[in-house]
């Protein structure tokens, strides 16, 4: 019997440690895509090295497996869609969701170059009066769908969402084309962009929603089935 104890004491030093090394970052990990298994499709997500506290953090969650399971909870066509709430892995249809996390959040690390065109992943937060310093949830995050904008739509959003804030001449070029949430920029820290699958997040963001208590969660379940690393292809730009 005290062998059998030794032994298992000994594989659970091992799987710790196993676990342990897994959730650290390491140089290569720093040059791989993160792959977002959904059942609605694949979405490739390539992290900027502009925002390294984000970037890190979202490595090493895909590393542990927290996204595995993990639903977008919240979904609205024409703006984004929203995961990374722990709490959705075993949520009861027709239950509220977005209040859970890992426990702690990430300083902002606001960049001019890094905005919220059409397909940039970008950290949620909690509103302004509860959190003045606009830092990041620590696992919550959303995939920019947006709209195309007018200049005539750029001028109202400079006036009435931005405070007079004007959008620099080659952003509104983009917002023109492309598309995005302007009104969203420098209040929210970008740090990546999906590189390939921007139609399944198009199809996501079009599925019907609730207008009940768990308003803008999927009627039925949008889920990340896996999120991992995998090694980087220029074919996918």
């Amino acid at each position: 019997m005290k062998k059998l104890i030794f032994l298992l004491l000994n594989c659970l030093v091992v799987v710790s440690a196993s676990a342990q090394k897994d959730s650290t970052i390491k140089k290569k990990d720093r040059k791989r895509d993160v792959l977002l298994q959904t059942n609605m499709g694949d979405i490739f997500i390539r992290l900027s090295d502009s925002t390294p506290l984000h970037r890190d953090n979202f490595l090493k969650l895909v590393k542990v497996g927290f996204y595995d399971s993990i639903l977008f909870h919240r979904v609205i066509n024409n703006f984004m869609i929203q995961a990374g709430d722990p709490n959705s892995k075993r949520a009861a249809p027709g239950e509220p969701l977005g209040g859970g996390g890992p426990g702690y959040t990430i300083a902002a690390e606001f960049r001019t170059s890094l905005f919220h065109k059409k397909g940039v992943i970008a950290a949620a937060r909690t509103g302004d009066n509860l959190n003045p310093q606009k830092a990041s949830s620590g696992s919550q995050f959303y995939i920019v769908q947006g709209k195309i904008f007018t200049d005539a739509g750029l001028d109202s959003t400079e006036r009435f969402r931005l405070n007079g804030r004007k959008i620099p001449p080659e952003l509104r070029e983009v917002y023109k084309t492309i598309g995005g949430t302007p009104h969203l920029d420098q209040g929210y820290t970008v740090f990546g962009e999906v590189i390939k699958g921007l139609d399944v997040v198009d199809s996501i963001a079009a599925v019907p929603t609730s207008a009940g208590r768990d308003r803008d969660r999927p009627l039925d379940d949008v889920r990340i089935i896996k999120a991992k690393l995998v090694k980087r292809k220029k074919s996918r730009r």
